[in-house]
């Protein structure tokens, strides 16, 4: 149902235009929202003109007339003044209000019927039926892109995401969390994940200078028919997680470009565990690499093994540098300059961190 704030907007603006005061009452004769300040009404009148079959009347200078929701009373509005005028503003204050019940139980119904889209809680034949009934394209692509700022959400996000985002162009934004916001993005292309990688990027920068977010952004693969957008929902809450697993310097993730970390993140525990045995034993070589080093695999790989390049952006002289590869090599017994022997323990931290991650969140 509309709230007693919306109402009180609503009618304070059309107040301040025509000079009659208004007031909204619920069926048992309470005030929802005023312009008048001690409004004074038998609460009985209006309950009885709430019961009875007309649609308005006149009490004294005041005009009574009934707000409908789908043909049944949903409040009584009272329009004050002598004149014609007070009860044709009075009219005209009732078409508003009911319109915008009309439209926010629209939104509401969307978004209920996103939401259950999104966990998987519809019959293949109620999406298609609900979607015609709420004028929702069934056949059309679509991406769903999640934003999560870290924080419980207090429609900061959502508003935002709003004002550039709109039903108009096929956009639809809502939540089955507290901790984060979903866009369904509509898109042109099925194949337009550089535009999908612009708009998540974008929608990074606003969070963090129009809101003062932090948010992470991620999203899944673009979808064609409404029934699979649960798919793209899942892969995005996925590339979420793994991101903040393995790529945690990056504040947008994308299903289909998280390479082997999706990989490892669908690998039973138990496996994990077996797999750093094998290449380590029973010693926590991995737990005992401080920063430094860790920082210098690092700048290593994204160098792609490269010494002289490494050595030169952390400002070290090259012999240091190998001095350091050399002793990791003596604690783990795998040498990073060689290939193969990077690409394990690449992994192997990898796996690590996803084993941590599941004790911190005690999976």
């Amino acid at each position: 149902m509309i709230s007693a704030q919306i109402i009180k907007q609503s009618i304070s603006q059309l107040q301040a235009i025509t000079r009659v005061d208004l007031t909204v009452m619920d069926l048992a004769g309470g005030i929802v929202a005023s312009t008048k300040d001690g409004e004074d009404i038998d609460s009985s009148l209006v309950v009885s003109f709430a019961n009875s079959p007309v649609d308005s009347q006149a009490i004294g200078n005041r005009h009574l007339l009934k707000i409908m929701d789908d043909n049944e009373p949903a409040y009584i509005l009272i329009a004050s003044g002598n004149d014609e005028g007070a009860y044709t503003i009075g009219k005209i204050c009732v078409c508003q209000l009911q319109d915008l019940i009309v439209a926010y139980k629209e939104r509401f119904d969307r978004n209920n019927f996103f939401q259950n889209l999104m966990l998987d809680n519809l019959l293949l034949i109620d999406i298609y039926n609900r979607a015609k009934k709420l004028h929702i394209d069934a056949v059309r692509p679509r991406v769903v892109i999640i934003v999560e700022t870290g924080k419980d959400n207090d429609n900061t996000v959502s508003e935002l995401l709003g004002s550039i985002y709109t039903t108009q162009a096929g956009d639809y934004i809502t939540a089955v969390d507290e901790n984060s916001v979903i866009l369904i993005k509509s898109v042109d292309n099925p194949d337009s994940y550089d535009e999908i990688a612009h708009i998540a990027t974008t929608i990074v920068d606003m969070m963090n200078t129009e809101a003062m977010l932090n948010a992470r952004v991620a999203y899944g693969t673009i979808v064609g028919e409404l029934k699979d957008l649960s798919k793209s929902y899942k892969e995005a809450k996925m590339a979420l997680e793994v991101g903040k697993i393995f790529y945690a310097e990056r504040n947008v993730n994308a299903y289909n470009t998280l390479g082997i970390g999706r990989l490892i993140y669908q690998l039973p525990v138990n496996l994990c565990h077996i797999f750093l045995e094998e290449i380590f034993g029973d010693n926590d070589v991995l737990d005992q690499l401080d920063e430094e080093t860790l920082s210098t695999i690092a700048k290593f790989f994204e160098n792609n093994l490269n010494v002289s390049e490494t050595s030169r952006q952390l400002f070290v002289h090259r012999n240091t540098l190998v001095y350091r590869i050399e002793k990791l090599e003596r604690s783990t017994g795998l040498d990073i300059r060689k290939f193969d022997d990077a690409l394990t323990f690449k992994i192997a931290l990898m796996v690590s961190n996803y084993i941590k991650y599941l004790d911190a969140n005690e999976y």
